[in-house]
């Protein structure tokens, strides 16, 4: 089954909690930061949204635990209102893939021990990255229980899971499977 990201669950212990921003996102790409000082969760939106400050990315801290089609994914993002901002979107492949923490053993969710986020699923999340050999009908899903990054129908169930981000570019497309790779999102 697979959903749509717009924010992770699980215990929100040790991550850090700042006053009101601005918060700065220098991302780290050449570090890996420890949880409780790579994400924050940012109170000038409400605490429901989450900077990651090793991808510079925002995350949404609670996502859905609702499943959608690919097209669904992508219309609860567009009209997604947390925080009290709108601009969120679903997450490229290597986006949602700088989440995932490998050594976190089956069945997860597979996410860095004392990330702050809330409602994450062991199961699939859409992204934005449309598997190029399918002409547009499937797009890539991540699997947060074990990890695995794999094409899925963009209409045919299982549906899947929605995890939102906020800003930046728009969907990307690539070939093939491209574990681990990330790229810094804009603010």
């Amino acid at each position: 089954m697979a959903r749509a990201l717009t924010g992770f669950a699980a215990s929100p212990a040790g991550a850090a909690t700042t006053a009101a921003g601005p918060y700065y996102a220098n991302p780290s790409w050449d570090q890996t930061l420890p949880s409780s000082t790579r994400f924050i969760v940012l109170s000038n939106m409400n605490s429901a949204a989450v900077l990651d400050r090793e991808t510079g990315l925002v995350w949404e801290q609670s996502p859905s635990t609702s499943t959608f089609t690919w097209d669904g994914a992508q219309f609860h993002c567009i009209n997604l209102n947390a925080g009290g901002r709108t601009g969120w979107r679903l997450p490229t492949i290597q986006e949602l893939q700088s989440l995932v923490d490998q050594s976190v053993p089956s069945p997860g969710p597979k996410l860095p021990s004392g990330h702050p986020f809330n409602n994450v699923q062991s199961s699939g999340y859409w992204s934005a990255t449309t598997y190029a050999a399918s002409t547009g009908s499937t797009s890539w899903v991540v699997a947060f229980n074990v990890d695995v990054v794999d094409p899925y129908g963009k209409s045919v169930p299982p549906l899947c899971l929605v995890r939102a981000r906020r800003t930046g570019g728009g969907s990307s497309v690539i070939s093939g499977r491209n574990h681990g790779e990330r790229r810094a999102g804009r603010l």
